[in-house]
């Protein structure tokens, strides 16, 4: 995967993924962190914000004891003639934060591909975001002008905008 940096720029004119839209240079900011995701619309660079959507996974917000059963599974070990407890193979977090990035990207490709924007801003903290960027196809990977690695989920539009907009 490589990182956005190394990912071809767009030049002046240029749209990335679908160009049938009727929003050339519209820009959608993803506010996002495991379980939730607010979706921003800006005409362009240092226009205000406008909420477009929210997502919500509850599931991605439990503890990981309320996520997996209370007991692990049980198996039968022949070399020492009983049953042993079976280890969880992955952190039911991580699955959950995982299906809610492939969701995100999801939501984030039929956006494209209807022409609702053509570069995205994405905003998550640095583990959320390597999770959202392994799950974007690679023609939305393409559209990401920028990423914010901070927690800004609950902040407001205004102090998202101020955030997004002092990065540049």
């Amino acid at each position: 995967m490589k990182p956005v940096s190394d990912l071809p720029k767009l030049g002046p004119g240029m749209v990335c993924g679908n160009a049938g839209g009727n929003h050339v240079g519209d820009i959608w900011v993803v506010v996002a962190q495991q379980g939730q995701a607010r979706l921003f619309h800006r005409e362009k660079r240092f226009s205000p914000l406008r909420e477009l959507d929210t997502l919500v996974q509850p599931e991605a917000r439990l503890h990981a004891q309320d996520l997996q059963s209370d007991r692990p599974g049980r198996a039968m070990n022949r070399a020492r003639g009983g049953r042993t407890a079976l280890e969880s193979s992955s952190d039911p977090k991580r699955v959950e934060a995982e299906a809610f990035a492939r969701r995100l990207a999801e939501r984030l490709h039929e956006g494209r591909t209807a022409g609702d924007y053509q570069k995205l801003i994405l905003v998550a903290g640095p583990a959320f975001l390597g999770l959202l960027r392994e799950a974007l196809d690679a023609e939305t990977r393409r559209c990401v002008m920028k990423e914010v690695r901070k927690t800004l989920h609950e902040a407001s539009p205004a102090e998202i905008q101020a955030t997004v907009d002092a990065e540049d």
